[in-house]
């Protein structure tokens, strides 16, 4: 493992992800990043690694516990200390509540709240014995306030930032 220190970004897509990705390496830290299909990555990676930074992609599924656990062992063997994770999964989806399923709810749940708690977990459980380290849970306004069509994220956003206020 090298002296560099990392970021994690779980979410790394196109907007708020990867611009959270490339201002931290543009600062020095190895940039981990992260989305459901490896390949989706490729030019976040390209351009990172362009402008001079250091930049690992991952293929994982945020649910997943076992991988979420593997993806920091792997981080903190191979890359470097984790001195910033960002969970930034979106999962925002609008459906009226009369057409909203119990599969739609759920799955948005796991992604924007179980998911966020797997990686809050993680995060602190590599950062408080060193006494260092930021999580950060990007957020949306349906935390505070449920929109119509919303239910699904709403909710899931909300217990996001309740996580977050918790372990806080």
């Amino acid at each position: 493992m090298s002296d560099r220190k990392a970021i994690l970004v779980i979410g790394a897509g196109d907007a708020t992800g990867g611009a959270i990705a490339r201002r931290f390496a543009r600062e020095g830290l190895a940039a981990a990043v992260t989305r459901r299909e490896l390949p989706a990555l490729e030019p976040l990676l390209q351009k990172i690694r362009a402008d001079g930074g250091e930049a690992h992609g991952f293929g994982s599924d945020a649910r997943v516990e076992e991988e979420v656990v593997a993806l920091f062992e792997t981080i903190e063997r191979d890359i470097g200390p984790l001195d910033a994770v960002i969970f930034n999964i979106g999962a925002n989806v609008n459906f009226p509540i009369r057409e909203t399923t119990s599969r739609v709810y759920r799955k948005v749940w796991e992604m924007a709240a179980f998911a966020g708690f797997l990686a809050g977990r993680e995060a602190a459980k590599v950062m408080v014995p060193r006494k260092r380290g930021t999580i950060i849970f990007t957020g949306a306004t349906a935390s505070i306030r449920g929109g119509s069509g919303f239910s699904a994220f709403s909710g899931a956003k909300f217990a996001l930032r309740s996580l977050a206020q918790s372990m806080a």
